[in-house]
C-alpha cells in the first residue's frame, strides 16, 4: 500500500484567522459561573404578545414548509409599509425586498453577490466583529477607518485616504454596535458624496434603528439623493421584537441586485423559518408607533442605569447615542489584554463583558470592554449592584 499522507488534509488558509467570537466565548464562561451575561446581545426581554401569538397560530395553521426564496408576501408587504412609514424609503415588495435569515444572513448573501475576492470594503472602527469576519471569510479585505475615541466623530480626510482602486464599498452600522454611534444626516450626506464620486456600494446595517436616545434621529442612507441604487439596506426583527433566536431579517435594494443576493441566500439558508415570518408580519401590522417610542424610552433608562454603575466602578463609559451597548474604559482592571481584563472582571463581580479588542484591529481596544444592557430589569439590577461593588 502507498504511504498515507495528510498533505491535503488541512484547514483552509483563512480558517486559522477566523477564531470563535469573543462574544460567544465570554457567554460560555459567564454561564459556567452563573454570572450575569452582559457580553452577548441576546435581548432576553419578553416577546410582544402579537408576535408570540402569531407564531403559535402560524404553526397550527400549517405554515411549516419552505417559503418562496424572497419570503412570504404578507411579510414583504408589511416591510414595504414599514420602510415607507418609518424610513421614508420606497421599496417594491415584489422586486426590492428580500426576507433573510437575520441581518447576518442578509449581509453575507449581499457580500457573496456583489464582491469578489481581493476587493476592499471600508468599515468604521470600532466595528461589529461579524461584519469584519464575514468579509475575511469571503477573501474580501476589510479596511477599518478609526472613529475618534469616545466622541465617534468621522475623520473624512482619513476616510477619503482609505479609498483605493480596489475599494468596492463601505459598511455603515447605525445605530452602531459596539459604540452606539448614530450617524447624522450631515455625516451620511458626506459619505454619500464619496460613494457617488468613487462609485461604491454602501451596505447599511440598521438593526438597531429604533434604539435611539435623547432626540437622536435615525436616517437611512438610501433616502439621500443618488444613493438608492447603490445602497443595500439591512435590518430585521431580532432586537426590536426580542426574537434574536428566530432569525428573521430583511434587506431592501435595487431590483438589479435582489435576484443575485436572493440566490446566495437560498444557497446558504434556503429560507427564513416560515412561521416566524408570519409572526414578524403580525408584529409590524399590530404594534402601534407608541411601542417603538416606549422601546427607546425603556432602553434609555437602562442605558443610564448601566452607565451610572460603570462610573461608580471607575470604568468610565462612553455614553451611547443609540443601540444597546456601551464601551467602557477598563484601564483600572488588572491584565495586559482586554480578554484578560474581561475574565478578571467576571471573577471579581460575576458580570460578563466583551473584550474591546473584538471590535478593533490588531493591537487596539485592549483597554476597553463592551457591556450589553438589553436585559430584564432584575438581571440588569443584579449586574449594576455587582459592578458598583467592584474593587480592582
Amino acid at each position: 500500500m502507498p504511504a498515507i499522507t495528510e498533505k491535503h488534509l488541512h484547514l483552509s488558509e483563512i480558517a486559522p484567522h477566523i477564531i470563535q467570537s469573543e462574544i460567544r466565548s465570554m457567554t460560555v464562561e459567564c454561564d459556567a459561573v452563573g454570572g450575569v451575561n452582559l457580553a452577548q446581545g441576546v435581548c432576553d426581554t419578553p416577546l410582544p404578545a402579537p408576535v408570540l401569538e402569531a407564531a403559535i397560530q402560524a404553526i397550527h395553521d400549517g405554515y411549516n414548509i419552505y417559503t418562496r426564496l424572497d419570503g412570504v408576501a404578507v411579510l414583504r408587504e408589511a416591510i414595504a409599509e414599514k420602510l415607507e412609514h418609518y424610513n421614508h424609503l420606497a421599496a417594491d415588495p415584489d422586486t426590492e425586498i428580500l426576507v433573510t435569515s437575520g441581518a447576518t444572513g442578509a449581509m453575507s448573501s449581499a457580500c457573496l453577490a456583489l464582491f469578489n475576492p481581493g476587493d476592499q470594503i471600508i468599515l468604521f472602527e470600532p466595528f461589529y466583529g461579524y461584519h469584519y469576519s464575514t468579509l475575511l471569510s469571503m477573501r474580501i479585505e476589510p479596511v477599518p477607518v478609526p472613529l475618534a475615541a469616545a466622541t465617534w466623530e468621522i475623520d473624512f480626510d482619513r476616510l477619503r485616504a482609505a479609498i483605493t482602486p480596489r475599494t468596492r464599498g463601505l459598511i455603515i452600522n447605525s445605530p452602531g454596535n459596539p459604540c452606539g454611534k448614530v450617524f447624522t444626516q450631515t455625516e451620511l450626506e458626506a459619505i454619500a458624496t464619496l460613494a457617488i464620486e468613487h462609485d461604491l456600494f454602501v451596505m447599511t446595517d440598521e438593526i438597531y434603528e429604533y434604539f435611539v436616545y435623547e432626540g437622536q434621529t435615525h436616517v437611512s442612507p438610501a433616502t439621500i439623493p443618488g444613493m438608492a441604487e447603490r445602497t443595500i439596506t439591512i435590518s430585521g426583527f431580532s432586537k426590536t421584537f426580542s426574537m434574536t433566536g428566530w432569525r428573521v431579517g430583511y434587506l431592501s435594494a435595487s431590483s438589479k441586485w435582489i435576484p443575485a443576493i436572493g440566490y446566495f441566500h437560498d444557497l446558504g439558508y434556503v429560507c427564513t423559518p416560515s412561521p416566524f415570518q408570519y409572526a414578524a408580519a403580525a408584529g409590524l401590522r399590530a404594534l402601534p408607533d407608541s411601542f417603538y417610542h416606549d422601546l427607546a424610552t425603556e432602553y434609555q433608562e437602562k442605558r443610564d442605569k448601566i452607565c451610572e454603575a460603570l462610573t461608580v466602578a471607575g470604568l468610565t463609559p462612553a455614553v451611547p447615542a443609540g443601540a444597546y451597548y456601551v464601551l467602557a474604559d477598563a484601564t483600572r482592571i488588572e491584565g495586559d489584554r482586554a480578554s484578560i481584563k474581561s475574565r478578571n472582571l467576571l471573577k471579581a463581580t460575576g458580570v460578563g463583558a466583551v473584550a474591546g479588542s473584538a471590535f478593533y484591529g490588531a493591537g487596539r481596544g485592549e483597554n476597553v470592554l463592551r457591556f450589553c444592557f438589553a436585559k430584564q430589569e432584575s438581571e440588569l439590577d443584579r449586574a449594576c449592584k455587582a459592578l458598583k461593588s467592584f474593587r480592582a
